[in-house]
């Protein structure tokens, strides 16, 4: 009876002139095209087009030039909860019917102008004619359902009739890409994030105030969107200065999040709600790591759970690696355990310039006196805490007494900062001289890291610690000794 009555329905819809119908020899009666639009039973139908004819179906999209064709169902406009079966909706597209047999030759002879679209099959079955198949062709580079000269010449050898078809073409929320998804449900208008960061199984979004109202929906999206990811997140604050963590809401998917993360082919873990980390670092980590040798020593004074020392000790240097963040030290021990260099760095958890007045003094008193010229082992100092490391170098002016060691042992520092100035590098390279004391003028370079936002840089001041900086000269002789003393430093 519901046929039947979908039967009578769709014939007076006929007799309405709501619509224009394509010519009267198509592939299926324009009533079964209705039925199938209405009962959802006979999907990818086909009409054949002819010259100065179009066919138009309710709930459909055939404007070929528009880019918003591959869009979701208008209908999904501020959904806040996600509804997936809302983002169905069907397209009209250009097809070609071939023989099954020369297949492969038409996608490889028209491969432009073949539907190209992640999750949407190419080829279909011709529902009338087993012997042939339907290629779908992209309704971008076919706009006027028509192909070119040089097509028409290919499709000639080939034996096939260049006649195109229309396909309808059924999209569901799993045809759609996630930036698709968030531009049809926010707000006209209003900036969409699709990106985030990576870690384990853990997405990590930073979303902007509009998108807080959607923020469970996005977060739901981007784990369907990307397999492995079971846990979305975003960040509720800016990061704290102390402990370099931050408080975080879970978006979507399991409330967990101590996960597991490889860089450049060492694995560590971590509780991503506790602890520092960015995947975006990877590529410095590596580039600081490759500067050292066998046999070097690596002082890192806000190491968080490893990324600078624990490479560095599986190139057989020696590493003082130090964290205020009880948790960051605590990881820190377990991914040196869990890498085997637990034997090649030492840990500590204090605050940075006690670690560096206190152990790295220690070190660099008792090795440097000890070099020889031929020697080339080489320290070096990371200080990897941008919003603060700057101001940090004030602890180098006389942290040590006695005569200088040669030029070349003198520890290298490479000291992160952020800046917003024009001119970033000369920025950081002020600031830091303003801190030491002293110019580094032709002593020093600057690496640019990443942008960390609009007119934000991050970057790496390396440079040798200048003797006149690090050392504080012995008094010569007793009649000195209260003038020395009195010397300011």
């Amino acid at each position: 009876m519901r046929t039947l009555w979908r039967l009578r329905y769709c014939a007076k819809l006929l007799k309405t002139n709501h619509f224009r119908t394509a010519a009267s020899n198509t592939s299926f009666p324009t009533v079964w095209t209705l039925l199938a639009q209405h009962s959802g039973r006979i999907p990818g139908l086909f009409v054949v087009v002819k010259k100065n004819t179009l066919s138009t179906m309710p709930e459909t999209v055939e404007d070929q030039t528009n880019p918003e064709l591959y869009l979701p169902h208008p209908g999904v406009r501020g959904m806040t909860v996600l509804n997936r079966e809302a983002f169905r909706r069907t397209v009209v597209v250009p097809a070609l019917k071939v023989k099954k047999e020369i297949v492969h030759s038409v996608l490889k002879s028209l491969k432009q102008s073949v539907l190209q679209r992640p999750g949407l099959k190419r080829v279909v079955e011709d529902p009338e004619d087993e012997d042939s198949r339907f290629v779908i062709l992209d309704p971008h580079k076919v706009p006027e359902f028509s192909l070119g000269e040089s097509e028409q010449q290919v499709l000639k050898q080939l034996n096939v009739h260049p006649e195109v078809s229309k396909y309808h073409l059924e999209l569901s929320y799993e045809n759609f890409k996630t930036e698709e998804i968030l531009r049809a449900v926010l707000p006209e208008g209003q900036e969409v994030t699709s990106g985030f960061s990576r870690v384990g199984h853990i997405a990590h979004l930073n979303l902007r105030d509009h998108q807080l109202p959607y923020r469970h929906l996005i977060g739901q999206v981007i784990m369907d969107k990307n397999p492995g990811v079971t846990c979305v997140v975003n960040k509720t604050n800016i990061i704290d200065s102390t402990y370099r963590n931050f408080e975080m809401e879970v978006l979507a998917g399991e409330n967990n999040l101590v996960t597991k993360v490889k860089e450049n082919n060492i694995a560590y873990e971590l509780d991503f709600s506790k602890v520092y980390w960015n995947p975006r670092l990877s590529t410095e980590h590596g580039r600081i790591v490759e500067l050292l040798r066998a046999g070097d020593v690596l002082f890192d004074v806000f190491a968080g759970i490893g990324p600078f020392a624990i490479p560095a000790a599986k190139r057989k240097c020696r590493v003082f690696a130090n964290d205020l963040n009880p948790e960051s030290y605590t990881w820190l021990l377990h991914n040196c355990r869990l890498n085997k260099v637990d034997t090649k760095v030492k840990a500590f958890n204090m605050d940075g310039r006690d670690f560096l007045r206190g152990p790295v003094r220690e070190e660099l008193s008792r090795e440097l006196p000890l070099l020889r010229e031929e020697q080339k082992n080489a320290f070096h100092i990371v200080m990897n805490l941008p919003a603060l490391a700057v101001e940090f170098l004030d602890v180098f002016r006389h942290l040590l007494v006695g005569e200088p060691c040669s030029p070349a042992g003198l520890p290298t520092v490479h000291c992160y900062g952020f800046s917003k100035h024009s001119n970033p590098a000369r920025d950081i390279q002020e600031r830091a001289e303003a801190t030491l004391g002293t110019s580094l003028a032709g002593r020093c370079s600057t690496f640019l890291v990443r942008n960390v936002a609009p007119n934000k840089e991050m970057l790496c001041l390396s440079f040798q610690i200048p003797a006149d900086v690090l050392y504080k000269r012995p008094c010569p002789d007793e009649d000195k000794v209260h003038a020395c003393i009195a010397a300011p430093g």
